[in-house]
């Protein structure tokens, strides 16, 4: 396949469609887990590191989005935490130790449900984060790549990765090495996992808002800070969550 603008674009529309397909029935399952945490009071937790923070900046604090939504990320450990900024780098993402301290800086509920996106869903914080949650009881979705996971070693000491601890997993469709247009010398360009996680993403926002409305229920759902009334809009409705979300980090 040639390197163009064009034929990106049809293999993007190709996986999109593919995965909207073959992880329909793992978005509903998502919404009803996540419809019913609401429905109980909680909140949604979403994580990601590298690229895959994206998904939770999809999740978390959005217009069109839902309020009780919580993005985590591994900054939070000095932001939150204490830490020095010397310890970020891209390395952390492989320390199993970290999702220790990122785990104790989340204001989490027992009725809370964590969404967690990792491409490879091999490295070692991401597990080891994963495993605390369920270690904790807690409903687990998994956003990865099948593929790509399938053909790497775990990063983590149990040999686990995260598609093996989660809830409900789905499948970004992205290839291994995640990039689509080979190159004549090798490699590739041309990345996707961050495209169909989003869609992913925003197919679960959509369908649990879906569940709260059949059920009689007002969703709580961001409007654009940048359209009139919007700041007291979201603010109020931020406040019923009071302590047990963050923004701006």
């Amino acid at each position: 396949m040639t390197l163009s603008a064009e034929n990106y674009l049809a293999v993007v529309t190709e996986t999109m469609a593919r995965v909207a397909a073959e992880q329909s029935e793992g978005v509903r399952r998502a919404a009803d887990l996540i419809a019913a945490a609401l429905t109980d009071d909680g909140v949604i937790h979403a994580f990601g590191t590298g690229h895959s923070e994206a998904l939770a900046m999809e999740i978390a604090g959005r217009a069109g989005g839902l309020v009780p939504t919580n993005r985590i990320s591994l900054r939070d450990v000095v932001l939150h935490g204490g830490a020095p900024a010397s310890v970020l780098g891209p390395m952390l993402e492989r320390d199993p130790a970290v999702a220790h301290r990122l785990y104790e800086l989340v204001p989490v509920s027992p009725s809370d449900v964590f969404v967690l996106a990792s491409n490879s869903g091999v490295n070692g914080a991401m597990v080891e984060f994963a495993t605390l949650v369920k270690e904790h009881g807690h409903p687990l979705i998994a956003i990865t790549s099948r593929e790509h996971s399938g053909q790497v070693p775990s990063r983590h000491p149990s040999g686990r990765k995260l598609a093996d601890l989660a809830d409900v997993v789905l499948d970004n469709g992205a290839p291994y090495g995640d990039a689509t247009l080979p190159l004549p010398g090798g490699g590739a360009v041309g990345a996707v996992s961050s495209i169909t996680a989003a869609l992913l993403a925003q197919q679960i926002v959509v369908e649990v808002v879906r569940r709260l409305v059949d059920a009689g229920q007002t969703p709580p759902v961001y409007l654009s800070a940048n359209i009139p009334a919007g700041d007291d809009h979201n603010h109020a409705l931020e406040a019923r969550y009071a302590g047990r979300i963050r923004r701006g980090s």
